[in-house]
């Protein structure tokens, strides 16, 4: 199938690059648009519908996305799944146009279409020529509110999740472990569950419960157009009022309230064995605050942590495991710091060779209690910042990455302002800033601890009891 479902989480390593490259892009986004390119537009429509507008006329393409404002962490309970199988079922008719219209449209101009669910919002893109945008979006505004759900077109697409689950989740080990960790991690919120959702519960999903989730939230006051390529403002405006302007407000919907994390005070430990390992792995992982639910500078300076730490060949794990010691063939740190509620902190590490995983364990251990212990000093925070915003300049090359980022981020309660600002807050994060989220957030009695081995080396099993 064309599009995908959820968001990957399943390998530590991969996790790290995707958060470093997010990272990247969000700078990219703040700093100033190249010369000759227009500054980036923000506005709504008369129906509620958020408008961005990025414009780069260096390639004759444009990138057409719309974000709801709901992913799996807005599931009502014993629904898992529900959110990223609307997701497959847009891409069936609606009252205007037969299934396959608008795939065929895509194809005929050799464009391409994908589509995603988070735990926070679910996304729909189109990359075409500027010509096509109009044809996007009246395509896209109509399956906002027109879409045809039978019993015929519900049974197999939910074959179909099904059958992602097996392949994605139950044939990997290392995505069955993530789903454990979170499980774990997240003691009462929603995000403990996965966004594919658990087998049980998919099995059970029906057209009923697909046509009350869209009819709750496919709306345009709770979504999000990006646009960003080769476009001016004022012919994007005016496309955007004519099609998706004429889509009818919808219900008025209540904050998105979730059920919150208690204080954690356990120290916890998963352990998967599965005769499918070759190479063992460790993870550690803390609830830190996202950027929306933060003390000011707080997540600013857990992005420069998760930098200076683990996030990437200079980073401290990494020098110290893969580098001087030897013992890992991969090891960083990673923090996912754009969602609507509190967030997560991870550490990771495989071993190399002869080398144990508890050796892997105990030497990433240190580099955290060195940062809580002594900090970081003025020169490695200050080139950990510059890292940063000279290698974040160069994601603005990628319209597509442009719009991810200022969809994820509205679509997570910031703003294109809160963008705009991001390096300036950087850049004002000291050394004990770094010190102090270290010391706060990344407290091993309060972590959960993950072991991925082979089945015939389950010894680290017994850090469990």
């Amino acid at each position: 199938m064309m599009h995908v479902g959820m968001v990957s989480r399943i390998r530590a390593f991969a996790l790290s690059m995707v958060a470093l490259q997010t990272l990247m892009t969000w700078e990219a986004a703040a700093v100033e648009p190249p010369r000759g390119e227009s500054e980036i537009g923000n506005f709504l429509l008369s129906n509620g519908m958020e408008v961005v507008i990025i414009p780069d006329h260096r390639t004759p393409t444009v990138t057409h996305m719309v974000w709801y404002k709901v992913g799996n962490a807005d599931e009502p309970p014993g629904k898992s799944g529900i959110a990223h199988f609307l997701e497959h079922l847009m891409f069936k008719g609606t009252k205007n146009h037969p299934a396959g219209e608008f795939d065929a449209k895509i194809s005929e101009i050799g464009g391409q279409q994908n589509a995603f669910t988070g735990s926070d919002y679910t996304a729909y893109y189109q990359t075409v020529t500027p010509e096509a945008l109009e044809s996007m979006m009246e395509f896209e505004a109509d399956r906002m509110r027109h879409l045809v759900l039978t019993d015929a077109v519900i049974a197999p697409e939910r074959d179909v999740i099904l059958e992602e689950r097996r392949s994605r989740v139950e044939d990997n080990p290392e995505a069955l472990l993530d789903e454990e960790m979170r499980a774990t991690l997240y003691q009462n919120h929603p995000y403990r569950i996965p966004v594919i959702g658990w087998m049980h519960e998919m099995e059970q999903l029906n057209r009923g419960d697909a046509v009350a989730f869209y009819d709750r939230y496919y709306a345009p006051n709770n979504a999000i157009l990006v646009v960003a390529g080769d476009v001016d403002a004022a012919t994007v405006s005016w496309l955007a009022e004519k099609t998706y302007g004429a889509v009818p407000r919808g219900r008025d919907l209540p904050p998105r309230v979730r059920p919150q994390e208690p204080e954690q005070n356990t120290k916890r430990t998963v352990v998967l064995t599965d005769a499918r390992v070759t190479l063992p792995s460790f993870q550690k992982s803390w609830v830190v605050p996202s950027y929306r639910i933060t003390e000011p500078g707080e997540a600013e300076a857990l992005e420069l942590l998760s930098e200076i730490l683990g996030g990437g060949t200079r980073s401290r794990i990494y020098q110290e495991l893969v580098v001087n010691q030897g013992i890992a063939s991969g090891a960083g740190a990673y923090l996912d710091g754009r969602s609507l509620d509190p967030s997560s902190f991870t550490v990771y590490g495989s071993p190399r060779g002869e080398a144990k995983i508890e050796a892997v364990e105990d030497a990433i251990d240190a580099e955290v209690r060195k940062i809580i212990d002594a900090g970081v000093t003025d020169v490695e925070l200050e080139k950990a910042k510059n890292r940063l915003v000279r290698s974040m300049i160069f994601a603005r090359d990628s319209q597509a990455g442009m719009a991810h980022i200022y969809g994820k981020a509205l679509a997570t309660g910031s703003t294109a302002y809160d963008l705009k600002q991001w390096p300036l807050r950087v850049r004002t994060v000291t050394a004990k800033d770094v010190q102090a989220v270290a010391k706060k957030h990344l407290n091993p009695d309060r972590s959960v601890a993950g072991y991925l081995l082979p089945r015939e080396s389950a010894t680290s099993g017994d850090k469990s009891q």
